[in-house]
């Protein structure tokens, strides 16, 4: 994680997930971005992000809700 910008789908491998969904979390506000011909995202936004929803369901970006103790929701 040596880089200081990510694109879209590199920050999506890195939290091993899709494209799609991060688009989902940047239009939902979670994820802040910048435009350099494409969006890019900085390596401290997305630890920030990381950091911030530890312990939450992100599965729908527009319904966040804590889990529970076990981490799984039930």
């Amino acid at each position: 994680m040596d880089d200081v910008l990510y694109t879209v789908a590199e920050a999506a491998k890195l939290i091993k997930t899709n494209p799609a969904y991060v688009y989902q979390l940047i239009h939902a506000g979670l994820l802040p971005v910048l435009k350099l011909g494409s969006i890019k995202i900085r390596r401290t936004a997305l630890l920030d992000f990381l950091e911030k929803y530890e312990g939450y369901d992100l599965t729908n970006p527009n319904d966040i809700k804590k889990l529970d103790s076990g981490g799984e929701k039930k």
